[in-house]
């Protein structure tokens, strides 16, 4: 514990844009996976263990199409919609068999296909660690705000992150569809009785949770290193933030990312041995005081 740099730190402007600008990066990026794995749950109260693999393999395939096109934004996009699609087949061949069954058949079939796409990817990709290079179109010279620096990169990927939450939000609320997506989280018998084709609809949200996680991959491809199993990380805070935020709540899961992106952030600095630990204290001290987390309901 280092209080003191904590302080030094939080008296320099530099140092706050600085430390800010790294939670929000963090934070955001979770919460484009986070959001797709709340969105699936609040829809199929499905716990998709599998969802860190999405995150994966949009990263892995950004990284391929980049050196294949040398076109970031046709990366992202070939990222995005591949696990879209990727999603849609998930659900449709093996999700959609266990809806209403066991948990724990659940939890083995997403389990078992973490297990065999990581192996997949050391067959594809290798099992070395891979770096996608920052992309030419942001190696320019860093942005100085209050003294701190912030990357070109950084300034896009919290500008499209925020981009990406607001037309989701939007979509959600505004949209036809958005509205029946909404209604199915809280009535999916009363969608279908009214001639939804829920089968379409659990798979589209399925598409659509693939597809944000898969963005995450590829946005974040250039600033960390890509490895099998890289996904497995991202699910542990993913599904800290879907706790914290309410299973089932998109703008619970952006409050709970941005937080606990700036939680990462600042911790590093006053608890550099303790950051983890600050994170899972978070989560228990919501889990006590408020169990259905900031925006959920309680489960009944």
């Amino acid at each position: 514990m280092d209080l003191e740099a904590l302080a030094a730190c939080l008296a320099s402007s530099a140092c706050v844009v600085t430390q800010t600008t790294s939670g929000l990066i963090v934070g955001l990026l979770l919460f484009l996976v986070a959001a797709g794995l709340t969105l699936i749950f609040g829809v199929l109260k499905i716990v998709n263990f599998a969802h860190g693999t999405f995150y994966m393999l949009g990263a892995y395939i950004a990284y391929s199409v980049l050196r294949a096109s040398d076109s970031y934004g046709l990366a992202v996009l070939a990222a995005g919609a591949a696990m879209a699609v990727f999603g849609i087949a998930f659900e449709r061949l093996l999700i959609a068999r266990v809806y209403g069954g066991n948990v724990l058949m659940q939890l083995l079939i997403c389990y078992a296909v973490v297990l065999i796409f990581d192996d997949l990817v050391k067959m594809i990709w290798g099992a070395d660690f891979h770096a996608m290079g920052m992309p030419d179109a942001f190696q320019r010279a860093p942005i100085f705000i209050a003294g701190g620096v912030v990357p070109p990169f950084y300034a896009g990927l919290i500008a499209i992150s925020l981009c990406l939450a607001a037309l989701l939000g939007l979509g959600l609320g505004l949209t036809r569809i958005g509205k029946i997506i909404t209604a199915a989280a809280d009535n999916p018998q009363m969608v279908s009785a009214l001639g939804i084709n829920t089968t379409a609809l659990f798979a589209l949200v399925f598409g659509l949770g693939g597809g944000l996680a898969g963005l995450a991959g590829a946005l974040a491809a250039p600033v960390r290193s890509l490895s099998p199993g890289m996904g497995f990380s991202i699910l542990i805070e993913s599904f800290i933030i879907t706790v914290i935020g309410g299973m089932g709540s998109i703008a619970g899961a952006l409050l709970a990312a941005i937080g606990i992106g700036l939680l990462r952030g600042f911790g590093t600095i006053g608890f550099p041995l303790f950051t983890d630990g600050l994170i899972y204290g978070a989560m228990i001290l919501v889990l006590l005081l408020r169990p259905s987390g900031l925006f959920g309901r309680e489960m009944i």
